[in-house]
Order: C-alpha cells, then sequence, then structure tokens
C-alpha cells in the first residue's frame, strides 16, 4: 500500500479537474430551460452551489454533488477532502446538512481493496464531525479513483442567500487562504514538506459550518464557496448574477503561508491557465499586481472557503464568527459597487 500513489493513477486532483467555465459554458448553453417549477426556487440560472426546492412555507430542501479524482496520495486523506469539498455547498447556501450518499468510481483491478476502503472511511469520518450519515450510494469500476457526495441539506426559504443577491457597497469576506492548487501540485513535484502537507490538509478539511449561522443575518446577502474556478471566478458568478463590479485589494487577500514560496516560484495546476483564458477579459489588474499575485487568484481551490458579501456594518460580526470558529485567515479582501461585472484588482 505504501507504494500506491493516487495522485498517478488520475489525470488531474482535486476541484482542478473541474472542466474549464468558458466550455462549461459552451456546454450548458445548449441545455433547454427550466420547465416551471414554482417551488424550485434555485436551479442552474445563477450558478449557485446547489439547488434548493421549497417543501412547505418552513422548509427547502437543498441538494448537490461533488466528487473528483485524488489530490493527495493518502487514501484516508483524499476521502476526508473530498468529502469536506462537497459539504461545502450545503453551507455556501446558508443550509444545514442533513445526509449524504457516496459517489464510487474505482480501478478495482489496480488498487487494493484497503485503500478504496481507506478513502470511504476518510469520507465517513467527515460525515461524522458534520453530524450527518452517508445513508448509501453507488459504485462503478473506473479508469481512475473518483470518490464524492450528494449531500442533502434543510434551510428555510427566506434565509437562502443566492450569488445574485449580493448589493452595491457590500463588503468582500473570504473564510481560508488561497494557495491549495499550489500546494498539491509543489506536492506532486515532491517540493512540500510535512509542514506544508499539514496546512494543505488543515485546509481541505476544514468545515465551513460557519455559513448556517450566516444564514439568519439579514446583512449577509450572497455567499458562495470558492473552489476549482478561483477566487476570481467565483467572485465573479457573483457579479454577473448581481449586476454589479468587484473591487479586490490584494494586500488583504490572504494566501496560505506554505503555499506563498511555491506561488512566486510560479508553481500551480494547470487549472490556473484555463481560468485565465476563460474569464481573464472580465479582470483589470493595476501595474503594482504582480504574475504570481494573479495566478493565486485563479488557482483552483479544492474545499476552499466561503466568499461573503456583507453589508459593511455587518462585516466585524461575520469576521468574528468566522474567527471564533477557527477560520485563522478570515479576512475582508474587497467591496462590491454600481457598475459592470468585472473585477478590479489593486
Amino acid at each position: 500500500m505504501a507504494d500506491i500513489r493516487l495522485t498517478q493513477l488520475s489525470h488531474g486532483g482535486g476541484c482542478g479537474c473541474k472542466i474549464a467555465p468558458s466550455v462549461l459554458q459552451s456546454i450548458l448553453a445548449g441545455a433547454k430551460d427550466l420547465l416551471p417549477y414554482p417551488d424550485l426556487l434555485v436551479g442552474r440560472e445563477t450558478s449557485d452551489d446547489a439547488a434548493v426546492y421549497r417543501l412547505n412555507d418552513q422548509q427547502a430542501l437543498v441538494a448537490t454533488t461533488d466528487f473528483f479524482l485524488p489530490i493527495v496520495d493518502d487514501g484516508h486523506d483524499f476521502g476526508r477532502i473530498a468529502a469536506t469539498n462537497a459539504i461545502s455547498d450545503i453551507y455556501a447556501m446558508g443550509a444545514t446538512p442533513i445526509m449524504a450518499l457516496a459517489i464510487v468510481g474505482m480501478p478495482v483491478n489496480t488498487l487494493p481493496v484497503e485503500v478504496i476502503r481507506d478513502i470511504l472511511q476518510g469520507g465517513e469520518s467527515v460525515c461524522r464531525e458534520a453530524g450527518i450519515p452517508i445513508a448509501g450510494g453507488h459504485s462503478i469500476d473506473a479508469p481512475e479513483p473518483i470518490y464524492g457526495l450528494v449531500v442533502m441539506g434543510l434551510m428555510h426559504p427566506d434565509q437562502i442567500k443566492r450569488n445574485c443577491d449580493a448589493k452595491a457597497g457590500d463588503v468582500l469576506i473570504l473564510g481560508k487562504g488561497l494557495g491549495v492548487g499550489v500546494l498539491a501540485q509543489a506536492m506532486k513535484k515532491g517540493l512540500l514538506d510535512e509542514a506544508g502537507y499539514r496546512a494543505l490538509i488543515a485546509s481541505t478539511t476544514q468545515l465551513n459550518k460557519v455559513g448556517g449561522q450566516l444564514a439568519p443575518l439579514d446583512a449577509v446577502h450572497a455567499l458562495t464557496d470558492v473552489t476549482g474556478f478561483g477566487l476570481l471566478g467565483h467572485l465573479l458568478e457573483i457579479c454577473r448574477g448581481s449586476g454589479l463590479t468587484a473591487h479586490v485589494d490584494m494586500a488583504s487577500v490572504p494566501v496560505i503561508r506554505e503555499a506563498r514560496g511555491f506561488a512566486e516560484q510560479g508553481i500551480g495546476p494547470g487549472a490556473i491557465e484555463r481560468n485565465l483564458a476563460s474569464f481573464g477579459a472580465d479582470v483589470h489588474c493595476a501595474d503594482s499586481v504582480a504574475e504570481w499575485q494573479l495566478r493565486v487568484l485563479a488557482d483552483a481551490q479544492t474545499s476552499g472557503g466561503l466568499l461573503v458579501a456583507v453589508a459593511p456594518e455587518a462585516a466585524e460580526q461575520v469576521l468574528q464568527l468566522f474567527h471564533a470558529a477557527g477560520f485563522e485567515y478570515a479576512s475582508r479582501i474587497g467591496k462590491l459597487a454600481v457598475g459592470e461585472p468585472v473585477i478590479h484588482v489593486s
């Protein structure tokens, strides 16, 4: 088992496996409009993190699915990261998760049963931490290792946090530091030491439970999580959904300490180039922004932090909730304003 390197069995890893935003947009452009379902409160229209269906005046069902290829070689850690990432979509809507189903695709003739069991047990451990069961699932024999979850949650229909509901003047708060994709690439190159690996695992397995605390706050207008499209890509989803311009202060954007040196050397996943090719025209950087900083902003984050658009008077309260929950990197990173749906970085 010590000789099994999960990352060598797959062509990509983590949320860096996502289809590039521009390609995904082209694929979905041909999709038919949803039929009129009045109780479907959130569908695919605003690129939100999960679908929301109203059950009654007090409850809405929130549902999502997320799965990917290994970002690390340790099976247990891979399972933990994939489960944390999937559950995050529920928190990113402001909901409370209630149940999960496992999505499993494994090369059964290549991977020992013990490694597959480690992956599943890693996912189960995170679900226990979140207080939800894995009630079932589906498995197939696949050429590459795939693991993830379908997750369902509940929330009040009036507390949904959509990408389209941000307001001009809102403060932007990011819950986790950037650089997960950078660290993962450094690991693949054999450059990551034990401290760097611990930082990678600590970030990607930290549950975004604070999302449930943000849901009741009327001052929190929009909420999403930063994953495969990087901070820029997911912030643009808010900008486009809400019809606003974002101003990002690069000096305030948190970068995981152990990732910065690698980022300055230009180390990072291929998803960075794909992301920038997809939406780079809508990102305007001041001359003071270094190339490595732009790349970090587009770095594919696996199980990344929550991105919050909140009224200025409640920004400090939101930050305190993050810090009290153990999110050391949580920071104000900018604001939203009236204007075209683009991002200005200075």
